[in-house]
């Protein structure tokens, strides 16, 4: 019998084995935070860090103590400021960014779009937008060109999002939103230096300047979609009861105020669909570089694709498919950090933290540390499959987060991620482009492939 081939391991920065300078760290978390961190990150329980520029801090990887910060004494711990200060000029009081009383109102009136029977009611669009998509993999494919699988992954997500929870009525055009996407993230989407110098807010980011227009492109957008679908619902016209009327019949004196739902569609539409686009990237390229794994995943696909009609049932039939998304995940976690700060002193065994101490929860170092993981460097989807699962610690792997914050469309994505590549997989198969680099890993909020992702497409 043939041994079986060795794990993929795939592109990562390797961890420090020495600190770096304070210039160097400035340039690191500007360019790549993902490659700031040392060895110590990735084989203790915690890091304590006590001095220097930013201190005290705490990267937190025993899945106690994460459960301790982000469950059991939730309360004492607000989001962290470098997190707000990056991600609130995007977001404002939408569900990322905000916090107390509008954070709970903004939770309460999204619920019911991701009940059960609606994830359900989505299963069929997210089919028919797929098949639609991948017809423009048809020419490629006959003339062997390559594709940029990145984009593709950030438009097909797009079209998916506008279809399912704005019933495709959306403002703008949709091609350019990929690239807007990624302008955004690469200019505001970043650490600055004056962020870590804790420099007043008033004093310009002028790393983040340049995302302005394209900010201002996002929320033009957002009003002309709301302002479209408010005429309808004034004029007594039917309206589909999706996210987007949800949201604005949300609004009220004790509801949200009509700036929550522009944040809150701002929200789901710039950052809701970027994290499994890049997921699903990362995804097809794994398998491309694992043909052992990529067989077993075509197999299940096939059958699964031609034996079952409804595709709200893929994801519990496609254990194999499913294993592999999520291994992909715990490689390059779509959001790779979860960042908090202590309201007051707190204690998890011997570790005491005082008040303002920054908490570092990183599925980047907890989803690689050599503690909690076999081989944690290496593609090896079988410890996801189901038999393997009671293995892994519910705070052990947070692609979505955990406690009252987590994802709320995390089922919606999963469910997203089995039809998208239920569909592609079963009618073509991705390989890297003949003298394409292999994509590096870069943290601009999400975690994205450093100059794409070109790959040749091949039908199967």
């Amino acid at each position: 019998m043939d041994a079986e081939p060795a794990p993929f391991i795939p592109p990562a920065p390797q961890p420090r084995t020495s600190p770096p300078s304070f210039l160097e760290m400035l340039r690191t978390v500007y360019r790549n935070p993902i490659a700031l961190w040392g060895e110590p990150s990735y084989n203790q329980p915690y890091v304590h860090i006590t001095k220097g520029i930013g201190a005290p801090m705490v990267v937190a990887n025993d899945p106690a103590l994460i459960r301790h910060i982000l469950v059991d004494n939730v309360k004492n711990y607000r989001m962290a400021k470098v997190r707000q200060l990056i991600l609130r000029p995007i977001l404002r009081d939408g569900l990322l960014t905000a916090e107390g009383e509008t954070w709970k109102r903004g939770r309460k009136a999204m619920a019911p779009v991701f009940t059960p029977r609606h994830i359900r009611g989505f299963a069929q669009p997210m089919k028919t937008v797929a098949e639609r998509f991948v017809q423009k993999y048809e020419e490629p494919a006959e003339r062997g060109d390559p594709v940029e699988i990145a984009h593709d992954m950030t438009q097909i997500t797009y079209e998916i999002l506008a279809e399912t929870l704005f019933s495709n009525e959306i403002a703008g055009v949709p091609d350019e939103f990929g690239d807007k996407v990624d302008r955004l993230l690469h200019t505001m989407g970043r650490v600055d230096p004056l962020d870590l110098l804790a420099a007043p807010e008033f004093i310009p980011r002028l790393t983040r300047i340049r995302g302005r227009k394209t900010l201002r492109y996002f929320r033009g957008i957002v009003r002309e979609t709301m302002d479209m679908r408010r005429e309808r619902l004034e004029r007594g016209e039917d309206a589909p009861e999706d996210f987007l009327t949800l949201l604005l019949r949300a609004m009220g004196p004790n509801g949200l105020s009509e700036e929550e739902v522009e944040d809150n569609i701002i929200t789901f539409i710039g950052a809701g669909h970027e994290t499994t686009a890049r997921a699903l990237a990362w995804t097809l390229y794994c398998l491309s570089q694992a043909p052992a794994e990529r067989a077993k995943v075509e197999e299940e696909v096939d059958r699964v694709v031609a034996d079952i009609a409804d595709p709200y049932d893929w994801l519990d039939a496609m254990p194999i498919t499913r294993a592999a998304f999520e291994e992909t995940m715990r490689l390059y976690p779509p959001a790779p950090s979860i960042n908090r700060e202590s309201i007051e002193a707190d204690e998890w065994r011997d570790l005491k933290m005082a008040a303002g101490t920054t908490i570092l929860v990183m599925p980047w170092t907890l989803h690689r540390h050599r503690l909690y993981w076999d081989q944690p460097e290496a593609f090896m989807p079988s410890r996801f499959l189901p038999e393997n699962r009671e293995r892994i610690d519910r705070y052990q792997y947070l692609p979505f987060g955990a406690g009252p914050r987590v994802c709320i469309g995390a089922t919606f994505a999963m469910q997203e991620a089995a039809i998208a590549l239920g569909v592609m997989l079963s009618r073509y198969r991705f390989d890297l482009a003949e003298g394409a680099p292999h994509p590096f890993p870069v943290q601009k909020l999400t975690v994205q492939p450093q100059n794409g992702i070109r790959m040749r497409v091949a039908r199967r």
